[in-house]
């Protein structure tokens, strides 16, 4: 009989530990963004303090998948609740942008809501038919950039909760950024959906 091994299950136990704070930090960041006022958090400050939770929730990212695979932990779990953590958290900062300072449309938003629906289920069907869909670098460029463009956005509040910058030139540059990153998930769906097309009608 074979026993798991206590150190193993340690890291596996930090790897998916990091997986679901990164879902948690979705609707901390949004009660953070939304009610600064009813914590009593400055508007100075707010900023900070929402790059900070995004800088951990990427620093997670990295660090659960380099825990998993040094010691040899990746599972199938694993591999299901990483990509969907990320893209929760990332989603979720987008959908709160649509609310408070910023107020980005809605239906940008939803480009990237619906890319991440058609691909996701795209592959799991395929998985149930035995094909198996690989990641592309374009997904995973789409995941960089939209990080990016959030953090960019929580830069641009330091300066408007200063007096700095305008409400209206926020917006302008946060609508401007976020339009880019949509446009580039819609070109990585394409790229995504033709470069497997022989593995999707196999499925």
């Amino acid at each position: 009989m074979q026993f798991a091994r206590p150190q193993e299950n340690h890291v596996l136990g930090i790897a998916i530990l990091l997986t679901l704070l990164r879902i948690l930090f979705g609707p901390l960041f949004l009660l953070l963004y939304l009610y600064y006022d009813a914590f009593a958090i400055p508007l100075k400050l707010l900023p900070y303090l929402l790059i900070c939770l995004m800088a951990l929730s990427e620093l997670s990212d990295l660090f659960d998948g380099l825990l998993a695979r040094k010691k040899n932990q990746v599972t199938n779990l694993g591999k299901i609740l990483d990509p969907m953590a990320d893209s929760i958290f990332r989603i979720s900062v987008l959908l709160t942008f649509t609310q408070g300072i910023i107020r980005l449309p809605m239906i940008l938003v939803f480009v990237f809501i619906y890319r991440d629906m058609v691909i996701s289920t795209l592959r799991t069907v395929c998985a149930l038919k035995g094909v198996a869909l690989a990641a592309r670098l374009s997904g995973k460029i789409k995941a960089v950039l939209q990080a990016v463009v959030g953090f960019f956005i929580l830069l641009l509040l330091i300066p408007y909760s200063w007096g700095l910058l305008s409400l209206e030139r926020l917006r302008d540059l946060s609508l401007y950024a976020v339009s880019l990153a949509a446009l580039y998930t819609l070109l990585s769906a394409a790229e995504y959906l033709i470069a497997n097309r022989s593995y999707i009608k196999r499925a």
